[in-house]
């Protein structure tokens, strides 16, 4: 019955996304190339915060706990589980204080209005999972960015995104790359739950009546762990906080 009742709300709440990211694409623009970064990092938050209002439309609420725990003024490498493409719109807008820069995967660098163009030009790092060549530079511009301007990366160390809610193994190169070259960082782990089921019918219909939970937890400061103890500590505390 959900899924019936989804249809004509899916295509309303398609309607204004769509219609957001075209907005917001010559804006990103303009604030960007006449007035600089903080114009345009200004831009991509409300981008993200009109994002979801727009999945308000579908019945999705959203809760963040424990974000007084997030020290400042200090490089962050938020992990967390990946479960779809709102895992990115919440965490752009809540915790758009900490300046996120994703690690995300190049095709999406172009081709999607306002969500290629940030990410082009918005510091992240687009990689080729497939060409350890291209993508281990890239992750370490990105871990040098967040170390010398005390800004943050996220990264989904699973890769791909779980359609079920389960945790898969985490990847831990990309994690020690940025851990290597931001030395003064801290880890904040953060676990999603019921993201997975914005989408659980594939892009269209879009599940309704969802509340997405993003708990942070203990932050670990990089230099005081080797990185083995600091993976498995970080990996146990994200898997720990899913609800499957």
């Amino acid at each position: 019955m959900q899924k019936l009742v989804s249809y004509p709300i899916s295509v309303i709440y398609y309607l204004c996304f769509g219609l957001t990211l075209v907005i917001f694409h010559p804006i990103q623009w303009i604030c960007l190339n006449l007035f600089g970064y903080q114009a345009h990092k200004k831009s991509v938050d409300y981008l993200n915060f009109f994002l979801l209002k727009c999945t308000n439309l579908a019945g999705t609420t959203y809760t963040i706990e424990n974000r007084e725990v997030i020290p400042q003024g200090v490089p962050l490498i938020f992990v967390a589980n990946h479960q779809s493409m709102y895992d990115i719109i919440a965490m752009i807008w809540y915790l758009r204080r900490f300046h996120c820069k994703f690690v995300s995967k190049k095709e999406l660098g172009k081709g999607i209005p306002s969500v290629s163009f940030n990410l082009r030009h918005g510091g992240a790092a687009l990689i080729d999972r497939k060409d350890p060549k291209q993508a281990i530079p890239e992750i370490k511009r990105l871990a040098e960015y967040i170390e010398y301007n005390k800004r943050s990366a996220v990264i989904f160390p699973e890769g791909t995104r779980s359609k079920t809610g389960k945790p898969k193994e985490f990847a831990q190169t990309g994690v020690k790359i940025l851990c290597k070259n931001a030395p003064s960082a801290y880890i904040v782990p953060v676990s999603i739950n019921n993201s997975w089921k914005m989408v659980k019918y594939g892009f269209f219909p879009v599940g309704l009546g969802n509340h997405l939970t993003f708990a942070i937890h203990t932050p670990l400061k990089v230099s005081d762990y080797s990185f083995p103890e600091l993976m498995e500590k970080t990996e146990s505390a994200v898997v720990k906080g899913i609800k499957f």
